[in-house]
């Protein structure tokens, strides 16, 4: 048998734009993905044999996407196999995480050496983008621009080490009732203005960072509206929603301010899941990778350096 243990981390989203629909029934997006240090653990373990697919969680997961994963694979690199996942989970459900995705993109990028088949990065981001939108995201980490659906990425200089807190509450924010609630067109009247206000964002000369998601879930759920004022009022700059929810997130100047809102919201009586973060870089995130798969040496270069070239 064949074993590794891997951390899943989530990801934040710093700034989200909607543009419209497009005619294949997804919505243009810009956005700007971020690695943080909550994390899932995965372990995967692989034996020769007729293929089977065994997954334990700490979490009943319906229409798991780590055993979609894991068949993927499989029939690409025509490999059969006993397969077995022990799935610990942190990253909350629906909460604009990224917690499914990059529970797909670990075993994009752990099972292929296990088995004996590695495969290349762009065959990894093709399988990516089969399965998600946010997935090839979490092949490359660190700060990075999203567009198209999510799956089209160009790197951003990282915002290294940044103290952060997450606060995902007990509700459920439905991504397609969000996406039916901002009612985008084909032809979206806003949207030169959205990709300008984007582009000053992206290049830093503004500090106006925008989810548009905000606007019609915090209409649905005002808790989330009371959770991100909070933030601001305890020093976070910015605070946000991630994705289209449930998670708010506030970036801190410092750790002393970053604590002293965890310690605060620790006390609240509400339900809150809360989570002291740290964003996580590029060289961060590769180094993680690295370790993880060290006992594979055609995984130690990983990933090509040209991708994310410095």
């Amino acid at each position: 048998m064949a074993r590794v243990r891997v951390r899943s981390l989530a990801k934040l989203n710093l700034d989200l734009r909607v543009l419209h629909k497009r005619p294949d029934g997804y919505h243009e997006l810009r956005t700007i993905f971020q690695t943080i240090s909550l994390a899932d653990t995965i372990e995967i373990e692989y034996g020769r044999g007729r293929t089977q697919i065994d997954i334990q969680s700490n979490l009943n997961i319906p229409g798991n996407i780590v055993e979609k994963t894991a068949d993927l694979v499989l029939r690409t690199t025509g490999r059969t196999g006993r397969i077995g996942f022990v799935l610990h989970k942190r990253i909350p459900l629906g909460g604009g995480l990224g917690g499914g995705s990059t529970n797909a993109a670990a075993v994009l990028l752990a099972l292929p050496p296990l088995i004996g088949k590695p495969l290349p990065l762009d065959k990894l981001m093709e399988l990516a983008s089969e399965l998600g939108s946010d997935v090839p995201f979490f092949l490359l980490g660190g700060t990075a621009v999203g567009l198209d659906r999510g799956t089209e990425l160009y790197p951003l200089p990282d915002r290294i080490g940044r103290p952060a807190i997450v606060i995902t509450p007990e509700i459920h924010s439905s991504t397609p009732e969000a996406y039916r609630a901002l009612a985008r067109q084909a032809e979206h009247p806003g949207a030169s203005s959205i990709l300008r206000d984007f582009q000053e964002v992206a290049w830093n000369r503004s500090q106006a960072w925008v989810n548009d998601f905000e606007a019609v879930v915090f209409r649905q759920h005002p808790q989330l509206k009371s959770i991100k004022r909070k933030l601001l009022n305890l020093g976070a700059a910015p605070a946000l929603m991630s994705g289209s929810g449930s998670s708010v997130f506030g970036i801190f100047a410092d750790r002393v301010l970053r604590d002293q809102a965890v310690e605060l919201f620790r006390k609240e009586p509400a339900k809150h899941r809360v989570y002291p973060v740290t964003m996580v870089s590029r060289s961060q995130y590769r180094a993680l990778w690295r370790r993880q798969l060290a006992a594979f040496s055609e995984y130690t270069l990983w990933p090509p350096q040209d991708r994310y070239a410095q």
